[in-house]
């Protein structure tokens, strides 16, 4: 960080501006002061200034319109807005447009000096631009389909990668939300340095702040050597806190302090000790709901979803599901070494309706379960409906208001039955509930002996 670079401040009140300058200034900085948008427009162009601190709320020109005219006139200057609680969303809002970052009123002077030297260190990091995203995103570990939901969630991913930003990915289990983290961090300048994942729901309540945070050799019991937090371990990348929802009250307190102050104390020591981390937090629960039953932080709610991305259900995005079989066939064909040549029609039709409770990972390990079983060079409704997808779906379902004559459903189903019961004639009449001979003689009718044979 430099101690000649040069920060305005935008702010029509008198006092923010006063106490703001009063800090950077003691700190090295050489400090400029609008009253308004207009007249701090005007100072970038007449000064070298590095970073803007910007109120959204102000007379004539409202930062929130005024944030994009200063990075069009200076496209490498820094934003960090100042709001109250009572406009994050526009705070987000302004991320999405290219603000750095924001601080929250009331703000401490060590809150200010935090902020702004974060802005300076991400001024040193090799720079990754929204431009070098992929289009085709051909280098994505996460599959990805055509949907407009998933989309939109990729929109924010490639406007956000490139910043700083703390992120809260929000969806139901098994929606990739570790792995769109993934790939928040891989195209991000942080690639280069770790990603460490925390899982808050499988953490022990009692050991939890020392595996944030780190201890020092005799702080408790056990402690017969000092550790290095995950925290210390992500220094200069990504820290991932999934299922956030389940941490305790004391915790939130001092993951809170974490994110403000940019420093972590070991359990058993006063010493505090700096990270640079970007923070990506992921629940499957409405953490906003969370805080008005007083189990979620008010302010630590604020502070993690800084860009909120909401991975929508697969129900909700049908359109990925052709993408995602064929992807999955292809992965599972080539791990089992098997040349499985198609889907058929009834599969496929039964894959395309069902709901997916368990969304891509249940699809996943759906389709990975159907290869292994595969007997020849199709997957096999059998099994599908044997292992569970019955429970949930009617592959004799209509179809867009077209029904299908009783006897075609018949053959269907003793079809079905019998491909699960590996053509064993007995167990199957007795499923069906009918005699050895009537199965024999539909059988017989409906052409089905020579695929099914068995006693």
């Amino acid at each position: 960080m430099s101690k000649k670079s040069h920060i305005l401040i935008v702010d029509d009140e008198e006092s923010i501006r006063d106490s703001c300058r009063q800090v950077l200034t003691r700190a090295g900085f050489r400090v400029w002061e609008a009253n308004d948008a207009v007249q701090g427009l005007q100072l970038i162009e007449e000064h070298p200034i590095d970073l803007v601190l910007l109120d959204l709320k102000l007379p004539r020109l409202n930062g929130m319109d005024a944030l994009p005219r200063f990075k069009e006139k200076k496209p490498d200057i820094f934003v960090i807005v100042i709001t109250g609680y009572a406009t994050i969303e526009s705070a987000v809002e302004a991320m999405k447009k290219g603000a750095f970052d924001y601080l929250a009123k009331p703000f401490t002077p060590q809150e200010l000096m935090v902020m702004v030297e974060k802005a300076f260190q991400n001024k040193n990091k090799p720079e990754i631009k929204e431009d070098n995203f992929p289009e085709d995103f051909s280098d994505f570990d996460m599959v990805v389909g055509p949907s407009p939901a998933m989309k939109r969630v990729l929109e924010i991913v490639r406007r956000v990668s490139p910043t700083d930003s703390t992120i809260l990915i929000t969806g139901e289990s098994g929606t990739g939300k570790e792995l769109l983290a993934r790939e928040i961090h891989k195209h991000s300048p942080r690639h280069h340095a770790p990603f460490v994942v925390v899982d808050c729901g499988a953490l022990v309540e009692t050991l939890f702040e020392s595996e944030l945070f780190g201890h020092v050799k005799g702080s408790f019991t056990g402690a017969y050597a000092t550790k290095h937090g995950r925290f210390e371990v992500a220094n200069g990348g990504t820290i991932f806190l999934d299922e956030i929802s389940n941490i305790s009250l004391n915790i939130q307190a001092k993951l809170l302090r974490v994110i403000q102050e940019r420093e972590i104390t070991r359990v058993g020591s006063s010493q505090p000790i700096k990270v640079d981390v970007r923070i990506i937090a992921a629940t499957n629960q409405d953490l906003a709901s969370c805080v008005r039953q007083g189990t979620f932080r008010e302010d630590l709610f604020y502070r993690l979803s800084v860009v909120p991305i909401h991975l929508p259900p697969l129900r909700h995005r049908q359109e990925d599901i052709p993408f995602l079989l064929e992807h999955f066939l292809q992965k599972y064909c080539q791990k089992a070494k098997k040349k499985i040549k198609s889907i058929p029609p009834q599969v496929r039709t039964a894959l395309l309706k069902y709901e997916w409770p368990g969304n891509i990972r249940e699809l996943e390990n759906t389709i990975e379960r159907a290869v292994v079983l595969a007997r020849g060079e199709e997957l096999n409704m059998a099994d599908l409906i044997y292992h569970g997808l019955g429970s949930k779906y009617s592959p004799f379902s209509c179809q867009e208001g077209i029904f299908k004559p009783l006897e075609e459903i018949e053959k269907e189903y003793i079809k079905v039955v019998l491909e699960a019961q590996e053509g064993n004639k007995t167990r199957t009449a007795k499923i069906l509930g009918i005699d050895r001979k009537t199965l024999l003689a539909k059988i017989k009718k409906f052409d089905l002996e020579e695929k099914e044979g068995g006693k």
